[in-house]
């Protein structure tokens, strides 16, 4: 029981370290959290005279809070919105930009603000539509590796006809 009161600053940052090295071997995030909370006890007990029940206090608040901030706020925004690995029918009716306008005899190119199926730009072309560099274009159909689009001003006309 004594040694457990003869812990000093390095041990926190030693334990912080392994830590930090399991969260390599161990893709959770979880173990990164109690390193951080490790290594900033041994900055705290370095710089301050602290208790060891203190510092196991400070070292469990802080490891809480960091767990919390992770999936709380953090956590959420690494959400994989590039839909890789799904199917070709995942594009249809997703909404990008002309950046290349396509013509009759050669294929444009749309560029989505998110990368959808692990490409932000994608080949192109209309159904005897004329659309411009910077319309807003949704998908309607895929044909091969090219997208059919229409432009956002024809699917609202058309959603309107609908509607009367």
């Amino acid at each position: 029981m004594e040694i457990l009161w003869m812990i000093e600053p390095w041990h926190w940052l030693v334990l912080g370290f392994v830590l930090l090295i399991v969260e390599m071997f161990v893709p959770t995030f979880a173990s990164l959290w109690f390193g951080a909370a490790a290594i900033i006890v041994a900055a705290l007990s370095w710089l301050l005279p602290i208790s060891i029940v203190a510092q196991i206090i400070i070292w469990l608040i802080l490891s809480a809070i960091f767990l919390l901030a992770w999936f709380k706020f953090i956590k959420p925004l690494s959400v994989d919105r590039t839909k890789a690995g799904l199917g070709g029918s995942v594009i249809v009716g997703e909404v990008g930009m002309i950046i290349e306008p396509p013509q009759l005899d050669r294929a444009g190119m749309v560029r989505f603000s998110v990368p959808i199926v692990g490409a932000a730009e994608w080949v192109c072309r209309t159904r005897g539509e004329q659309v411009e560099v910077g319309d807003r274009v949704v998908v309607t159909d895929i044909v091969g590796n090219e997208l059919i689009v229409s432009s956002m001003k024809s699917q609202a006309a058309m959603h309107k006809s609908m509607q009367i």
